[in-house]
């Protein structure tokens, strides 16, 4: 459950500051890409855990409402995860984590198996041990479905985890931290050497995709006005998932994307931000032919003074 607090100006240490505005939002990584697929017209299953309290039960109302299959949803004793979130009104967030029962999830469950083996595509995040997420990963590759992963909260990743991933995800702070490198375009060639595919969020910029033996392309974000950036990037990868799962090309499903992410920026929460496809569908038509949609190849410069696309912040995407 995302606990979010809403201010003028985030607090520093020791300091205590007024805030404007309270709201308890169905939220965590894996739930919130798990409502972004769904709105965005895919047939998703979330697999995880919720703890035995109201959030637990109002968080598995939240994804049954959003149409996203539960039963493989566990309910185990004790709180169910929540994140503490303060949004300044730049559209900035800062995010403390307390897993609860999402750490209970190192290894699959029964069915879990059978679930995985049934889909087009896996996503993962790291809000959960990373047991259980090599578990589904390894689950995942031996079935042949596509596993792609959030390294969200940032962290190093093992290298069997990397050697069962298809498509890695980071914004470029996790970017930075996987490789060691700064520079989104020499942290995605480091990258190509563990995964085939990674896709570079950069918040206002857009995204950076690279594959290998392929130059890099730039995909420009739409250009908007963020008012609250929390699970603009879940939104982006749920969305990409089904758009590459309907067979788009990268740079069209990145584009679409980033449609869904910029319209959820622009809104206040996190699932309950996310745009359905239609709302996507007629963004991405409007900004067609626009600023900036179409990639550019090899490295681009564009740090000019953009709305905010919202999968930036002191832990994003999220």
């Amino acid at each position: 459950m995302d606990l979010v607090a809403y201010v003028a100006t985030a607090p520093r240490r020791g300091e205590t500051v007024t805030g404007r505005a309270f709201r308890t939002v169905p939220g965590g990584k894996g739930a919130n890409q798990a409502v972004a697929a769904a709105r965005s017209g895919g047939s998703v299953a979330m697999i995880g855990a919720v703890g035995r309290d109201d959030f637990g039960l109002r968080l598995r109302d939240a994804l049954d409402g959003a149409g996203v299959g539960t039963d493989g949803l566990r309910t185990v004793e004790g709180e169910s995860g929540t994140a503490h979130i303060v949004v300044d009104d730049d559209g900035g967030n800062a995010i403390v984590v307390v897993p609860g029962a999402n750490g209970t999830v190192d290894g699959l469950a029964d069915g879990d198996e059978e679930r995985i083996a049934a889909a087009g595509a896996l996503l993962l995040q790291l809000e959960i041990p990373l047991a259980g997420v090599l578990a589904g990963a390894r689950a995942a590759h031996d079935h042949g479905v596509r596993v792609v992963l959030t390294p969200a909260p940032a962290q190093p990743l093992p290298p069997e985890l990397l050697a069962v991933t298809d498509l890695l995800v980071p914004n470029e702070h996790e970017a930075a931290v996987l490789t060691g490198k700064s520079d989104p375009y020499d942290a995605a060639d480091a990258l190509l050497a563990l995964v085939p595919e990674v896709v570079v969020t950069l918040g206002a910029r857009g995204s950076l995709y690279a594959v290998r033996d392929a130059d890099p392309v730039l995909v420009p974000a739409p250009r908007v006005k963020a008012e609250d950036t929390t699970a603009a990037g879940d939104t982006f990868v749920g969305a990409l998932a089904v758009a590459s799962g309907e067979g788009r090309a990268m740079p069209e499903a990145l584009e679409w994307a980033s449609a869904a992410a910029a319209l959820s920026v622009q809104r206040p929460g996190a699932s309950a931000s996310m745009p359905h496809r239609a709302e996507t569908d007629a963004f991405a038509a409007s900004l067609h032919g626009g600023h900036g949609q179409h990639g550019h190849h090899g490295r681009h410069q564009d740090d000019g003074p953009h709305g905010n696309h919202g999968t930036h912040g002191s832990r994003t995407p999220r």
